[in-house]
């Protein structure tokens, strides 16, 4: 499961498909605690609110807004609730680190998105994150046959 904290904007046509099925997966899971799925990492930004709901559900509100302006038809009546109308936070490294990740995956699988984006250092977070300075998230699974931004690999817990 990846619940990217990237824009959506960057996203591929696989990318922005697949983070839409894992954000309702995600949805489901945080709906129904004790369900598979409910202790994997990446929910663990969510469930921390105070309406855990409402914001992954903002969450998938932001990817159903980039579906509709690429002409795409994700079911927006699949979001149960919304309006948790504050920010999460995402620490600078986690960021980065994703960003390298989605970088490789573009390279390897949509060199013209990858094209685009490639000199691009910072990306915008996803509408629901605010960035605050900080190193790459405890709970993230460090990818290491990834290159981020060209440059280096990542091997380890440390800032992007």
């Amino acid at each position: 499961m990846r619940l990217w904290s990237v824009h959506p904007m960057y996203f591929d046509r696989q990318a922005l498909t697949a983070c839409w099925r894992e954000g309702l997966l995600a949805q489901a899971v945080i709906a129904e605690p004790g369900r598979g799925y409910s202790r994997h990492p990446q929910l663990r930004r969510f469930q921390e609110t105070d309406d855990p709901r409402a914001a992954i559900g903002d969450y998938l509100s932001a990817v159903v807004d980039e579906a509709d302006a690429r002409g795409y038809r994700f079911n927006r009546d699949k979001i149960r609730t919304t309006g948790y109308q504050r920010k999460l936070l995402v620490n600078s490294g986690q960021l980065g680190y994703e960003w390298g990740h989605l970088l490789a995956k573009l390279e390897r699988r949509s060199p013209v998105a990858w094209q685009r984006w490639r000199d691009l250092r910072v990306p915008d977070p996803h509408p629901s994150f605010t960035v605050i300075t900080g190193p790459i998230a405890e709970w993230e699974k460090i990818v290491t046959d990834d290159v981020a931004h060209g440059s280096r690999r990542i091997t380890g817990q440390q800032e992007a």
